[in-house]
Parts: C-alpha cells; sequence; structure tokens
C-alpha cells in the first residue's frame, strides 16, 4: 500500500467538509426574518449605450449581493445558517466565522437607483432615467436595474466673465492647464474638478479666502445640436450670496509665523503659559518655541519650514511645507493654522512629536515535500530621532536556518547591520529640493553563513542620497558600495566536485567596490490603493570600474586576476527590473500580476559576478513550488554536493499571476500561477543545460500553481501559501492531478505581508 501523507489527508477533510457544509446546510435563508427574502443578486441592463459598463454603476449600489468564494458560492454563508436562533454560545460561535446572509431591503434598492442616475448625470449623460423590476423565488429576491443614459453634449466654447482684474489676469494666463477643452464632452464632474483646479490656482497667488463658491458655469445647449457653449464667471459674491453682498477679492501676506516642535495638546490645555520656555527667531523671522526639554534642534525645524513672513499667502507652500514636515517622520500630529488680522494672516505650526523608539520583529517560514524546513526570524531596534535632527537610527538582528528533520544537514545564517538615514545631503546641496526631504543613508554589515560545505563571511558598508520628486517618483543613488566577502572552512572535496567552473568562480574571495542607482515608480502612493494601480523598481549595480583605473599597481594571482589584499576585486553590471499592476474587482478582490528580470554581466577582472549578487528562484516570495534557492540554472539538476540546495545565476526571468479574494473576518484567500526561472550567460564557464538559449528558453520555465490564506490584521498581513509544481525542467516532466502532493512536488511557504 502506498503512504498517504497527513497534509494530503488533512486536505482532504477540508474539502470534505466544505462539500457537506454546501449539501447540509442547502438552505441560505433559515435565519432570516419572517417575511424577509435574501438578495440573491443584482443584474443592471444597460439601454442604448456601449460606453458605460455595468462593473463602472456596480458600485453605486446600497445592496450588495454576499461575496462568491472563488467561482462558486460562499460556504460561510452556510455556515451562518448553523445557528439555532437560540443566542447561545454556539450561535455566536457560528456566527462569527460564518457570513450572514444579505437582507433584501427595497428601500435600499430606490437609493441605489438615484446613486447610479446622479453618478451618470455627473458624467454628463443629462436626463439619465433608472428603473428595476424584482423576482422573488424561494425567499431569494433578484434585482434587475435598468438604466437609459441621458443625452450628451460636446463643448463648442470656452469664455469667461471675471469682474476682478487681478484674479482675470491670473485665470486667463493659465488656460493652457484647464482641465476643460473643446470637443470634450460637458460633464458636470469635470466642472467641479476644474473649479477646483481655479480655487487653488487663486489661492496660490495670494487670496487666502477664495473659494470654489465664487465660481460659477453656466451652458447654453440651444445653439447647436448635441453642442453647449460654456461660460465660465468668477464673481465678487458666492454661490449662497446675492450680488448685493458682493466685496472685494484681497491678498494676504504672512505677518508672523510660529513654529512648536514639542506641542502635546493634553500638557498645552491644561497650562498653555508655561509649557514653552524658550525661543528662536531664524534671519527670515520664524519664530521657534521649544519646550522644557526640546527634542528637537531649531535649525532643523527651520530648515524644513516653507512659510516665511513677508510672502503672499501660498496655499501650495503651506501643502509642501506639511508633507516636508509628515516626511520627517517623527511627528504623529502636523497641523498648520492660518489667523486672519485686516490684510495679513499669522501662521501658527504645531508638530506632537511621536514615540521615538520602538522595535520590529518578523519572521518567515517554508516546508516543502522533501522534509527540508526553513525558518527566517529577524529583530530590529529605531530611534527616529537620535541626535535631535529626525535622524532614524536602526539596529537589526537576522537569521535564517534550514534543516532537515532527523538529519544533519543544515545551514545555518546569522547577520548584524547597523544604518543611519539624516534628512539632508551630506557634503552636498540640498536647497534645489523645496518640496521632498532629501536623506543621507549610511549602512554597516556582517553576514556569517556557515554550511557543510563552506563558511563564509560578508562586511557590506554603503553610503548613498535618496530622495522623492512628488508621490510617485522615488531615486536612490549610492557612490559607495563595498562588499568584503571571506570564505573560510571550503571544503576541497566540495571544490572540486563542482564541475562548472562558473559555479567554482563564486566560490572565492571577492573584493567588491563599486556604486548603485534605483528608481522607483507607482501610480498610487497609498499604503492601501482604494484603485487599480502600478508600480516598477529598477535596481542597478556597478561595480570594479573605479579599481580598474589602478590595475598597474595591484599584482596578478596564479588566474591572471587583480588582486588587492591578497583578494581579487569584482568587476561587473548587475541590473534588477520588476514591474507589478494590481487590478481592483471589488473592494477587497484583485488580480495582481509581477514581472521580474535581472541580468548580471562580469567582466574585465572577473569572470563571473560575487554569489552575493548571482540570482535565484523559489521561495515564499518567487516560485512558490520550490524551496527558495532549490531550482535551475536552466535545466540544470540540482547539485547534490550542496547539502542544502543552492542554486545561482546570473540571468533570471519570472512572472506571476495571483487572484486575491476575502473570505470572512479577517482572513483572505489567494490563488496563484508562478513561472520563471534562472540561467547562466557564459557560455565558456558554464554547462549547456544551464545556459540561456532562445531555442530552449520556455523549455526550461519552470511553472507552478497554488492557493494560500493570508491574515490581514491591517498593521500586517501573515501568510501561508502552497506551491503545486506543474512543470519541472529538470526533468522536462508535467505533473498532472494525480501526482498532487506526491514527494518533491510542492512546498509550503509562511511569508508576512503579500508576495508583490
Amino acid at each position: 500500500m502506498r503512504k498517504i501523507s497527513l497534509l494530503k489527508i488533512v486536505t482532504g477533510y477540508i474539502f470534505i467538509l466544505i462539500l457537506s457544509l454546501s449539501v447540509s446546510s442547502c438552505s441560505t435563508v433559515k435565519v432570516l426574518p419572517e417575511n424577509a427574502t435574501r438578495l440573491k443578486g443584482n443584474k443592471i441592463e444597460i439601454v442604448n449605450s456601449k460606453k458605460i459598463h455595468k462593473n463602472e454603476l456596480e458600485p453605486y449600489l446600497r445592496q450588495r449581493v454576499n461575496s462568491n468564494f472563488i467561482f462558486f458560492e460562499n460556504p460561510f454563508i452556510y455556515v451562518y445558517n448553523w445557528s439555532n436562533g437560540k443566542g447561545t454560545w454556539w450561535d455566536k460561535f457560528v456566527q462569527s466565522i460564518g457570513r450572514a446572509p444579505v437582507v433584501f431591503d427595497s428601500i435600499s434598492v430606490l437609493k441605489s437607483e438615484e446613486n447610479v442616475r446622479n453618478y451618470l448625470e455627473s458624467l454628463g449623460y443629462f436626463g439619465t432615467s433608472v428603473s428595476h423590476e424584482t423576482v422573488t423565488k424561494n425567499r431569494q429576491t433578484v434585482v434587475k436595474y435598468k438604466v437609459t443614459p441621458g443625452k450628451r453634449y460636446k463643448i463648442n466654447s470656452i469664455s469667461y466673465a471675471i469682474r476682478d482684474t487681478n484674479i482675470r489676469k491670473i485665470v486667463l494666463a493659465d488656460t493652457t492647464n484647464s482641465l476643460l477643452k473643446v470637443g470634450d464632452f460637458l460633464s458636470e464632474r469635470m466642472l467641479t474638478r476644474e473649479s477646483e483646479r481655479l480655487e487653488s490656482l487663486i489661492r496660490n497667488n495670494g487670496y487666502y479666502n477664495f473659494s470654489a463658491n465664487y465660481i460659477f458655469a453656466e451652458a447654453d445647449t440651444s445653439s447647436k445640436k448635441n453642442e453647449a457653449q460654456l461660460l465660465l464667471r468668477i464673481e465678487n459674491y458666492t454661490r449662497n450670496e446675492s450680488p448685493r453682498d458682493a466685496k472685494e477679492h484681497k491678498k494676504y501676506i504672512i505677518r508672523k509665523v510660529a513654529i512648536y516642535p514639542d506641542y502635546d495638546p493634553i500638557s498645552y490645555n491644561n497650562n498653555p503659559n508655561q509649557v514653552f520656555k524658550d525661543s528662536c527667531v531664524f534671519p527670515d523671522r520664524v519664530t521657534i518655541y521649544n519646550s522644557i526639554k526640546s527634542n528637537f534642534r531649531p535649525e532643523v525645524i527651520a530648515r524644513l519650514n516653507r512659510i516665511v513672513p513677508g510672502q503672499l499667502y501660498n496655499e501650495k507652500i503651506a501643502n509642501i511645507t506639511y508633507d516636508r514636515f509628515v516626511s520627517l517622520r517623527n511627528f504623529s500630529g502636523v497641523n498648520i493654522q492660518f489667523d486672519e488680522v485686516r490684510d495679513s494672516v499669522d501662521c501658527t505650526i504645531r508638530l506632537t512629536p511621536s514615540k521615538p523608539q520602538g522595535y520590529k520583529i518578523n519572521i518567515e517560514a517554508s516546508n516543502n515535500s522533501n522534509n527540508l524546513w526553513g525558518i527566517s526570524p529577524a529583530i530590529s531596534y529605531y530611534h527616529k530621532n537620535l541626535f535631535h535632527g529626525g535622524e532614524w537610527f536602526t539596529l537589526g538582528l537576522m537569521g535564517n536556518f534550514q534543516f532537515k528533520l532527523n538529519d544533519n544537514t543544515k545551514s545555518t545564517e546569522l547577520g548584524i547591520s547597523t544604518s543611519m538615514s539624516i534628512p539632508n545631503f551630506l557634503f552636498l546641496p540640498d536647497k534645489i529640493f523645496k518640496i521632498a526631504v532629501p536623506r543621507t543613508e549610511i549602512g554597516l554589515s556582517y553576514n556569517y553563513q556557515s554550511r557543510k560545505e563552506f563558511t563564509r563571511n560578508l562586511i557590506s558598508l554603503n553610503f548613498g542620497y535618496n530622495w522623492k520628486m512628488g508621490d510617485r517618483f522615488y531615486y536612490k543613488v549610492d557612490p559607495i558600495q563595498l562588499n568584503i566577502i571571506k570564505l573560510f572552512n571550503l571544503s576541497d572535496l566540495f571544490y572540486q566536485s563542482l564541475s562548472d567552473p562558473f559555479i567554482k568562480n563564486a566560490y572565492k574571495n571577492h573584493f567588491d567596490l563599486g556604486a548603485g542607482a534605483t528608481f522607483y515608480y507607482t501610480t498610487d502612493p497609498s499604503p492601501n490603493p482604494k484603485k487599480s494601480y502600478f508600480y516598477l523598481r529598477w535596481i542597478n549595480n556597478l561595480s570594479g570600474n573605479f579599481m580598474s583605473l589602478f590595475n598597474s599597481h595591484f599584482p596578478l594571482d596564479s588566474t591572471g586576476h587583480r588582486t588587492i589584499w591578497n583578494t581579487q576585486y569584482a568587476q561587473y553590471l548587475r541590473s534588477d527590473f520588476t514591474a507589478v499592476y494590481t487590478w481592483k474587482i471589488k473592494e477587497r478582490s484583485s488580480i495582481a500580476t509581477r514581472l521580474n528580470i535581472g541580468c548580471g554581466y562580469a567582466y574585465g577582472n572577473s569572470s563571473a559576478i560575487p554569489y552575493e549578487k548571482l540570482f535565484y528562484a523559489g521561495g515564499a516570495n518567487s516560485l512558490r513550488g520550490w524551496q527558495s534557492r532549490s531550482i535551475g540554472p536552466g535545466a540544470s539538476q540540482t547539485d547534490t554536493t550542496f547539502s542544502i540546495p543552492n542554486q545561482t545565476g546570473d540571468f533570471k526571468f519570472e512572472v506571476n499571476a495571483e487572484y486575491r479574494f476575502p473570505l470572512f473576518w479577517k482572513l483572505e484567500g489567494a490563488l496563484f500561477i508562478d513561472a520563471g526561472n534562472i540561467w547562466n550567460l557564459n557560455s565558456e564557464e558554464s554547462r549547456s543545460e544551464s545556459l540561456l538559449k532562445s531555442d530552449s528558453f520556455f523549455k526550461t520555465m519552470a511553472l507552478n500553481w497554488g492557493g494560500g490564506v493570508r491574515l490581514n490584521l491591517d498593521f500586517v498581513i501573515l501568510r501561508l501559501d502552497m506551491g503545486v509544481i506543474a512543470y519541472d525542467p529538470r526533468y522536462s516532466k508535467w505533473y498532472g492531478f494525480d501526482d498532487f502532493l506526491h514527494k518533491n512536488t510542492y512546498s509550503l511557504q509562511f511569508g508576512v505581508g503579500y508576495p508583490f
């Protein structure tokens, strides 16, 4: 008899449980009140329009049906129906883990009609009609909405009527940036956005009291069929006033600026006159008030501020100042207040410091069908204001342990790192950064790796700068990146058993001095995007070129390479590109995709890039059907000279797709597909099966599928994924469902956060 794994038994029981829930609790209306029905579905019919999609209107329906479980009805609805209505602990338990059926509400249907109508009207479909009908069967109701979009008008002309001559000059000088264009469809939404743009434009030119309520829009649709003549008026009275209430628009100058960097609302309210004991006035007449125990140097606060006495009021400058203080990451509250004083305004900036110290703990774990376990704990301490200038100091400890139960196979990796982030450019001017706060990053780390075959020591030092341009662009430049790699206890038997010269070269001492640069872009900088978003990251490293200028002063080793301190220096180019696009299907459902391409090329003094810069595949954030570093390069067999897999290459290509959906409570589910591999590029130094070749590229692509669950606690996401191998290039073999959960066909991955 063939042995059946425990995991397979558990999986079978889970499947039977879900099936039994659906069969034994076939009613989803058991717990509904008498005469109530369950909302089974919403159907939308759009009449005479192909430009409007149903999924565009669904968010405006007040009642949503119960979410589906992947492709069929959520079984947790049936769990909810296990309750007996007696209010016992059993009822509370099944209702806490189940999903209550949505009770049909006729009032919500009428509000849904109104929402859809208002939405389409805002897009310019004037005269839209929305109606509905309901179909009820077996106490389950389906609502059918019929939507008939109204008529749209194209803008054929835009004119302005502005009474205030100064405001007229400001507006007419900026018409090229107008959101309204001749030929566009007239819409309430675009009129609102243009009014907001004009409001900001005028407020940025000193008009502190100006608002969009002074802006009027008039559209004449009678002159030409399906066309509108648009008139924008800016009056001296608001929409809530009459012409007799008109008053002159005034420009305001900043009179005083006071900053409180240690503002505590509780202490201030209890004793407002005795909290702040010291003050200093800077050359630009900005006054900074310090508390008895000030946490910040005044010159740092003054450098971040962009609001100064004597300048015209400018809302943009105020927002920039706000963003700069927030980006310091030292304040839990930033409040900028303006108070009108005749023809000027006083500015008060209150900054509430956040907790300066803390720690973070992270852990990842994995297991595969070959009984190889991996655990990676990490802990770090941080201080956000070490020298009272917003300097962010971190000290971290990490470990990576891989082992087999009942076996002496093991790998140990330990690391310690420290870094300092300083909110200005050391040795460089940073006055060009009017918005973002540039930073200088300094890091030092030591890494120890012990395996049966070798012991590796790595000392790293980096010095660089990073900054933002707006909310969407991030740049990082490291003029100094130093890595010193030393190997000890290298097994002669292991080293001689390496048949691939390319791999052999990676197991040498290296002196790696170079530079790096990172570029990052995102369409949505918010921590939890509500809409579909895209981001890309491009990391580049260049090493050894500076060292090569002094080749004549460096001795040659037995292999013909230049050395420093008896260690060969590395010379290479490495680039790593990642692009991620996430489609938001519903509020908590999405499809995430990733493309990752990496390439390293050694030249000059190196025949291969250092081991630390090589690429690998597999693990919790890569090909999840394989353990980390256990696949590739190309169709190469796993190197048995390693007690624990350690497959690497200098080229990587990987694509991933993942469907994320809600389950119940804070649990989320996922279905995913991963494909990719690593390869070698050097045809002279590497075996043919490991090489990147156009004719065998797709044949050497690894493929896996799988699913997982995530516990979303808002502040952290804990993830458990099981990846199942579909195609293994090592054996040119496809695995079917019959091979599911057999030895060497799956891997369990535990991680923190989403994989991408």
